[in-house]
């Protein structure tokens, strides 16, 4: 039950050497001893009398002959020596550094007891040369280590040689060990490391981890017929089946199935010494690690620890039930949002409806009643899963009508609109309304508009219902201003109208081209008075409006008089003038110089001031006015 570690360290000058050590290929015992060299700061304690005949030193850098214990050395001795830390890579473990001395010796020791006699024990030892390969000229001395194992008289059991320890870059950590039998009745042994190099440039040596312990047959042990680790889930309960298979070694073998919790000491299970054990976990199992594996021995060895060997455990792990707190944020009404809240990691969550969602806070919503119900979350850890629900409360919404749901108003008119369905009620927008407050209120706006109210149920549950009040503008009639026009002529109306659905038409429609427009034409011969009527098509009502079209004679004015008091054309008269009221007649001189003007003209007698003006040809300005051209001739007057 050992096997053999051949290897092969390739040097700078291309020198291979093999090294090999006989380490125990079967299942091992705890150790017996177990030197690590503790922990600590930088340097650790002296090792304790009669454990070597070096002298111990508080220094990173032991001088030849001297040691120290140290978690690290670093530039020791110009940097020929590697920064080396503990065999375990624990930065705050130590291991014992040697400067061997120049003549070849011992340099550790230790005694062994409690063993059994005719048992097979391993011994090993883990160790580093820290001499860099380029130190000494690129030839340091190599440890060389044999590992004594005498009975406490002196007598040689066995002997193992590391043989050459050679530096290499980087350095490493190597375990060097051999396997024995104890003699019958041989209880004690004395190991001993001799150092078989010369001390001088190199032969600098790190030993650290040193173990002795049973050595036995190959136990290997799984779960369930493969795994070395299984998981048990708190709350369900659980049956693991541990079987352990064993090689040949013994010659009267018998067994025992150990178990620690969470790393604590290892115990037995009372009854359990067959090759397999079923593992059963009730749903209230206390969460931690537990531990198994199968001890065995020679028959009458069993209950000494130094004499039995172990299997690697393996693990079962009750996982524990998380905290789980799961929430909701009903009571919510229809139409609202639910929160559903859990404090674990990790969650997945179903409920009504089909619904799933995953995380710590989720939303439902909008939600009806049909989302009422329980919510259940799911907490996965590993392989394992906890569920734990909550109850939804989603309140109904109540519903809300408003009568009528549309409505038609002519300008200035009002209508009373009434909800039902709730218990209170907020009507908007104010404008119009004569209360906001009540089911019922009455709506005066001037303007179409959109009123909605919010109704209020005894649990708190609001539905809002709507309805359009349409306004109709009530009919306006502009006839536009009157007309004056010459007799013959015609002239558009200038009508307009304002009101929803409306349509118009005037009166009377003598000598009217488009009575149905706002805009038509007329011809009179006469003055006449045009009346524009709209007529609201919504039932809101008429208007009307009336216009006057003036109608002026046409003019005939003479051009010529003879003011000689002979009875006979003796005035300059315009016939029809008198149709234009505001008419202004200037009459003008050749130089432009005015001689008559009239702002009511009824005749000219041919004076200025009171005196006649001379027989000549002179010039007249017709003003009409009333948007009418100016009138432009020449008159002779005559004596």
């Amino acid at each position: 039950m050992f096997r053999n570690i051949f290897c092969t360290v390739l040097l700078t000058c291309g020198v291979a050497i093999s090294c090999f050590a006989q380490i125990c290929q079967g299942s091992l015992g705890d150790p017996i001893i177990n030197v690590t060299f503790g922990s600590g700061a930088n340097p650790g304690p002296p090792l304790s009398a009669a454990t070597t005949n070096y002298s111990y030193v508080d220094s990173l850098c032991p001088r030849d002959g001297k040691y120290s214990v140290v978690n690290y050395t670093t530039n020791c001795f110009d940097n020929t020596w590697f920064t080396v830390t503990d065999h375990t890579g624990n930065p705050n473990g130590y291991f014992m550094l040697v400067n061997a001395s120049y003549a070849p010796g011992q340099f550790y020791l230790d005694t062994v007891r409690g063993l059994c006699g005719g048992s097979t024990y391993e011994f090993a030892a883990w160790l580093i040369n820290v001499q860099r390969p380029t130190a000494c000229g690129n030839n340091p001395i190599a440890p060389n280590i044999t590992f004594r194992l005498e009975k406490t008289d002196g007598t040689l059991l066995q002997t193992y040689n590391t043989n050459n320890i050679l530096a290499t870059d980087p350095p490493q950590w190597r375990q060097y060990g051999f396997f024995f039998n104890t003699p019958s009745g041989v209880t004690e042994v004395v190991i001993r490391m001799v150092n078989n190099a010369p001390g001088g440039c190199g032969n600098d040596i790190g030993l650290d981890d040193i173990t002795f312990r049973a050595c036995g047959p190959q136990i290997n042990v799984t779960i369930n017929g493969s795994a070395t680790t299984d998981t048990v889930c708190y709350g369900t309960a659980k049956a693991s089946n541990i079987v352990a298979q064993v090689s040949s070694g013994f010659n009267n073998p018998v067994f025992q199935w150990q178990q620690n919790f969470n790393g604590g000491n290892w115990t037995d299970i009372p009854g359990a010494t067959a090759t397999n054990y079923v593992a059963n976990f009730p749903a209230s199992a206390t969460p931690g690690t537990y531990q198994y594996r199968l001890i065995a021995a020679e028959s009458g060895n069993i209950n000494t620890p130094a004499c039995r060997v172990a299997s690697a455990p393996v693990n079962i792990y009750v996982a524990p039930r998380p905290t789980i707190v799961v929430n909701n944020s009903s009571p919510v009404c229809a139409g609202g949002t639910v929160t559903l809240t859990a404090t674990a990691n990790t969650v997945t969550w179903s409920g009504p409806n089909m619904f799933t969602a995953s995380g710590n806070n989720v939303s439902v919503g909008p939600v009806h009643t049909g989302h009422a119900g329980k919510y259940y979350a799911t907490v996965h850890n590993g392989s394992c899963t906890w569920t734990d629900s909550t109850n939804v409360v989603v309140r109904p919404a109540p519903d809300v009508i408003i009568t009528p749901d549309t409505a038609d108003l002519c300008e200035g008119d009002s209508v009373l609109l009434t909800a039902s369905g709730a218990v209170n009620y907020s009507w908007f927008p104010i404008q119009g309304l004569s209360r906001t407050n009540t089911a019922s209120t009455m709506a005066s706006p001037t303007e179409t508009t959109l009123y909605n109210v919010i109704g209020m149920a005894a649990d708190g549950c609001a539905d809002t219902a709507f309805t359009n009040v349409v306004v109709r503008r009530r009919p306006t009639a502009n006839a536009g201003e009157d007309k004056s026009i010459l007799q013959g002529a015609s002239v558009t109306l200038s009508g307009s109208a304002t009101g929803d659905n409306v349509r118009y038409y005037w009166s009377p429609d003598y000598a009217m081209t488009g009575s149905q427009t706002l805009t038509p034409s007329v011809t009179p011969l006469r003055d006449t008075m045009y009346v524009l009527h709209v007529v609201s098509d919504a039932g809101c009502g008429s208007d009307e409006d009336t216009m006057r079209v003036v109608i002026f004679k046409n003019l005939e004015v003479p051009n010529a008089f003879s003011p000689n008091s002979d009875n006979r054309n003796d005035l300059w008269r315009i016939p029809g003038l008198s149709s234009y009221p505001n008419a202004e007649v200037s009459v003008f001189d050749r130089y432009g110089r005015e001689v008559f003007r009239s702002s009511r003209f009824q005749h000219w007698d041919g004076k200025r001031n009171g005196q006649p003006v001379p027989a000549a040809t002179y010039y007249y300005i017709i003003n009409l006015r009333n948007g009418f051209d100016p009138i432009l001739g020449w008159l002779y007057l005559a004596r």
